[in-house]
C-alpha cells in the first residue's frame, strides 16, 4: 500500500502544486529512452516558432479579438501555457537503499513532494516484478512524459539563452499584434469612412438621376424649339465660304427651312432666341442670294461662248443646281426676274444665231425646180433642176407625178439632222421636203429640249403659263427664221407631192411634241401648216386648170377617117401622169381623215380627168365599142397603178376607179 500511494504521488504533474507564477525549472532533465527532452507539453502553439509567427490579416472578428487578448497576457506573462511533466522521482538505488535499511535521505522534487519514513513503510505492490522491471514498466507506461532531471550550470546558461530568444520571439509577437491591432482599427476606421462615402455617393446618384431625367424631360420639350431657332456654324461656314457643290445645296435648304420656321415662329411668338436668330437668318439668306446671282450670272455668260453646247451647260450647271434659283425667288423675286430675263436674251439670241447658220447651210442644197410647167395638163413638161431659189442652171431629170422613195423620209427611224458641214458639201439634187424636214426636225428638238429645262428649272417658281410665254419669247425669231425658209421653199413650188409630204412631216412633229408634252410649240407647227396646205390647195388647183384647159382644147368634132385611124385606144399620157400623182397622194394619205382639204381637191381632179377622157374618147364618134375599150383602158390603168395604196381615201378611190372599169368593160 505504501508503494501504491508513492506511484500515486510520481504519477501527477509538478506543475499542479506550483503556483501560477513560478516559472520553469532550469535544471536540465534526464533524457527518456524515448529521446524526448526533461519536458513533455501537451499542449503547443501551432505553426510557430520561436522567433516566427502567421498571422491572418482576413481572419473575422471573434479570431482577430481572440488573438489580440492572447497577446495581451503574453504580455503580462501569464499567456504562455506551462507544460505537463511527468515525476521520474529519486534515484532508485537511494529508495533501494532506505529501504534495505539504510538512511533515509528526504528526497525533494520540483513538485515539491518530500519521501518520509512513513512512506518508507508501506507496503509496495509490484505486481510480481522486481523494482528495477517495475520502474521501466512505468516509465514505457508514460512514454511522453519526461522524467526531471538534475541540470548542470552549463546546462543551465545553455537553456537561458534558448529562453531570452524565445521571450524576445514573444515579445516581437506581440509587437507584432499590437502593430496589427492598429493597422486593423485603422482598417476598420476607413472602412466605416467609404461607407460613408458610398452612402454620400448614393446620395449623390439618386439625385443626378434624378436631375437627368428632369433635363431629359424638359429637353424633350425644348429640343425641338431650340433646334428650330438655332444654325450651326458648319452651315454658316459653308454658305459664306464653300463652294456651290451639293453639299452647298443641302446647307442652303437648311437655311431656307431656318428662315420660314423664324418666320412662322416670330409671327405667333416672340423670345430673346428669335430676337437673336433674325439678323442672322437675314445676313445668311442675303449672302446666299448674293452668290446665287454670281454663279447663275457666271453660267449665262457662259452661254455666249463661241461653239458652245447649250445643253451641257443646262444639265451640268443649271440643272443640278435648280433649286438655287427657287431660293432667289422666293426670298429676292425682283432679282430672280432680272436673271429669268438675263437668260431668255441669251438664249434668244443663241437660237437665232445658230439656226441662222443652219438655215444658210441648207439653202446650198441643190433642189429640183417644180414650176408651172410641171402640171397634168401640159403635154410638153420641161424636166429640169435647179439650185434653190435659182432658174438659170439645169439638173439631172425628175418626175412631178411619182412619188417613189421619197415616202421614205416618212418612214425612216433616223431623226437625227443633217450636220450644216454636210449639206455645204452635198453636190446631189433634192426635192423641198428634204430642207424642210431637217430644219424643222432640229428646230422641234431643241425646242423641246429648252422647254422641258424650262419647266424643271423654274418650276414651282414659275408657273407654266409664265414658262410657255418664257419659250415662246426665246424661239419667236427662230420660229420666224422657221416660217421663213417654209415660204421660201413653197411659195413658187408646184411640186404637189413634195408640198403633201411637207405637210405629212409637220404633222408628224405635232405629233412628237405632243408626246414630249411641249404645248409651246403648237402656234409654229399650226403657222407652218397655214403656209402648206394653201399652197397645197393652189397647186392641187393648177393641176385640174390645167386639165380643164386641155379639155376645152380638144376638138368638138369627131376627126376625118384618115385622122380617126390613128387614134389609139392605149392610156392617154395625162391619165398615166394622174394615176401617178393620185396613187402620191393615197400614199401619203393612209392615216388622213375626211375632212383635209386634199379630199376635196383630189376628186376635183378626178372629175376633170373623167370629164377629159369622156371628151377624149368623142373623138370616135359612133364608134362606141372603140370608144369605150379607151375608157376602159384609162380607168384600169389609174387602179392598177393605186390597187397597191392602203387607208380610208384608197379604198374609196380604188372603188370608185373599180365601178368605172366594169361599167365599161361590160359594155366592151
Amino acid at each position: 500500500m505504501w508503494l501504491d500511494r508513492l506511484a500515486g504521488q510520481t504519477s501527477v504533474s509538478p506543475s499542479s502544486s506550483q503556483p501560477g507564477s513560478r516559472a520553469y525549472s532550469p535544471v536540465p532533465a534526464r533524457r527518456t529512452p524515448s529521446g524526448l527532452g526533461p519536458y513533455i507539453t501537451s499542449q503547443q502553439r501551432p505553426g510557430l516558432t520561436p522567433r516566427s509567427s502567421s498571422l491572418s490579416l482576413a481572419s473575422n472578428d471573434s479570431s482577430t479579438s481572440s488573438l489580440l487578448a492572447s497577446s495581451r497576457r503574453a504580455a503580462n506573462g501569464s499567456a504562455l501555457k506551462q507544460s505537463t511533466t511527468a515525476y521520474g522521482g529519486p534515484d532508485p538505488v537511494k529508495v533501494l537503499n532506505q529501504l534495505l535499511g539504510g538512511e533515509a535521505t528526504p528526497s525533494t522534487d520540483d513538485a515539491g513532494t518530500v519521501i518520509t519514513h512513513e512512506d518508507l513503510g508501506l507496503d509496495f505492490d509490484f505486481g510480481g516484478l522486481t523494482l528495477s522491471a517495475f520502474a521501466l514498466s512505468k516509465a514505457s507506461d508514460e512514454g511522453s512524459t519526461e522524467v526531471h532531471r538534475p541540470q548542470s550550470v552549463e546546462q543551465y546558461e545553455r537553456d537561458k539563452t534558448k529562453f531570452e530568444d524565445l521571450h524576445r520571439s514573444i515579445r516581437a509577437c506581440d509587437e507584432v499584434l499590437s502593430s496589427v491591432e492598429t493597422n486593423l482599427t485603422s482598417f476598420r476606421n476607413d472602412l466605416a469612412a467609404v461607407s460613408a462615402d458610398i452612402e454620400t455617393l448614393q446620395a449623390r446618384s439618386t439625385a443626378l438621376n434624378v436631375r437627368l431625367e428632369n433635363r431629359k424631360a424638359v429637353e424633350k420639350g425644348l429640343g425641338p424649339i431650340v433646334e428650330e431657332i438655332s444654325v450651326s456654324p458648319v452651315v454658316v461656314s459653308k454658305i459664306v465660304d464653300g463652294h456651290i457643290d451639293d453639299a452647298w445645296i443641302k446647307a442652303l435648304a437648311e437655311i431656307d427651312r431656318r428662315a420660314a420656321a423664324h418666320k412662322k415662329a416670330a409671327a405667333s411668338a416672340s423670345g430673346k432666341g428669335l430676337q437673336d436668330l433674325g439678323p442672322l437668318l437675314e445676313k445668311l439668306v442675303q449672302k446666299a442670294t448674293e452668290r446665287i446671282r454670281d454663279f447663275l450670272v457666271a453660267q449665262i455668260k457662259a452661254l455666249r461662248s463661241p461653239q458652245i453646247n447649250a445643253q451641257i451647260i443646262q444639265q451640268n450647271n443649271f440643272l443640278r443646281f435648280k433649286e438655287l434659283y427657287s431660293f432667289l425667288h422666293k426670298h429676292h423675286a425682283g432679282l430672280a426676274d432680272e436673271i429669268c430675263l438675263a437668260y431668255q436674251n441669251t438664249m434668244r439670241w443663241y437660237y437665232h444665231n445658230q439656226f441662222s447658220r443652219y438655215e444658210t447651210a441648207l439653202k446650198k442644197i441643190k433642189l429640183h425646180a417644180l414650176d408651172k410647167t410641171d402640171v397634168l395638163g401640159n403635154e410638153d413638161t420641161s424636166r429640169k433642176g435647179t439650185v434653190l431659189g435659182s432658174s438659170k442652171i439645169a439638173g439631172p431629170p425628175h418626175d412631178a407625178f411619182n412619188l417613189g422613195r421619197r415616202v421614205e423620209l416618212l418612214r425612216t427611224k433616223d431623226h437625227t439632222a443633217l450636220a450644216s458641214y454636210l449639206a455645204e458639201e452635198d453636190a446631189s439634187f433634192h426635192y423641198l421636203e428634204v430642207p424642210f424636214r431637217n430644219f424643222n426636225l432640229a428646230l422641234v428638238d431643241n425646242a423641246t429640249a429648252e422647254y422641258t429645262f424650262l419647266a424643271s428649272f423654274f418650276s414651282p417658281a414659275l408657273s407654266y403659263a409664265t414658262i410657255s410665254r418664257n419659250f415662246t419669247y426665246i424661239f419667236e425669231p427662230t420660229f420666224a427664221l422657221g416660217q421663213s425658209l417654209t415660204k421660201f421653199l413653197v411659195s413658187e413650188t408646184y411640186d404637189a407631192l413634195g408640198l403633201l409630204l411637207s405637210v405629212r412631216l409637220n404633222q408628224h412633229n405635232q405629233f412628237s411634241l405632243q408626246r414630249r408634252k411641249v404645248p409651246a410649240a403648237d402656234n409654229y407647227i399650226n403657222g407652218t401648216a397655214m403656209l402648206l396646205w394653201p399652197r397645197l390647195q393652189v397647186v392641187m388647183d393648177a393641176h385640174c386648170e390645167s386639165v380643164r384647159a386641155l379639155t376645152t382644147a380638144l376638138p368638138t368634132r369627131p376627126p376625118a377617117r384618115a385622122e380617126l385611124a390613128k387614134l389609139s385606144a392605149a392610156p392617154h399620157v395625162t391619165t398615166q401622169r394622174f394615176g401617178q400623182l393620185v396613187h402620191g397622194v393615197l400614199a401619203l394619205s393612209a392615216e388622213a381623215g375626211d375632212d383635209e382639204p386634199v379630199v376635196s381637191s383630189l376628186r376635183r381632179l378626178r372629175a376633170e380627168i373623167e370629164a377629159f377622157l369622156t371628151k377624149y374618147s368623142g373623138q370616135w364618134g359612133a364608134d362606141r365599142r372603140k370608144r369605150e375599150r379607151f375608157l376602159y383602158n384609162n380607168y384600169s390603168l389609174i387602179l392598177t397603178i393605186i390597187s397597191d395604196t392602203a387607208g380610208k381615201l384608197a379604198v374609196e378611190e380604188q372603188e370608185h376607179f373599180e365601178g368605172l372599169k366594169t361599167a365599161f368593160q361590160e359594155a366592151n
